[in-house]
């Protein structure tokens, strides 16, 4: 189960948008010195505005990185991946069982015929 988010989804676009909006307009900020101005008007830390702006850069295409849909398929794949192999050690170890079982079984045929 993941962590609870600690803000709000319109606050984090809200600051994004912001940022943004510092960055690309007349004032041509920088992204960081945009990321203090904003985080310090809604109570959010620089960094984790920066890391969101980061974010939707990599999703727009702006920056290099891995987009949030790859990223999200990515940790589905292995969760299953990991479901997978639980399930091929639980299925190998009640094969041995069995086969155990069964030489078991074949020898004591074998011993009394």
């Amino acid at each position: 189960m993941p962590a609870p988010k600690k803000y709000p989804d319109e606050i984090r676009k809200r600051s994004v948008r912001w940022v943004l909006d510092l960055v690309e307009g007349e004032e041509q900020a920088n992204v960081t010195a945009a990321c203090t101005r904003v985080g310090e008007q809604l109570g959010i830390t620089r960094d984790t505005s920066r890391g969101w702006v980061k974010q939707v850069q990599i999703d727009q295409g702006a920056r290099a990185g891995t987009p949030t849909s790859e990223r999200d398929r990515i940790r589905t794949l292995e969760k299953e991946n990991a479901e997978l192999r639980r399930a091929n050690a639980i299925l190998r170890t009640a094969s041995a069982f069995f086969a155990a079982k069964l030489d078991r079984t074949a020898r004591a045929w074998i011993l009394r015929g």
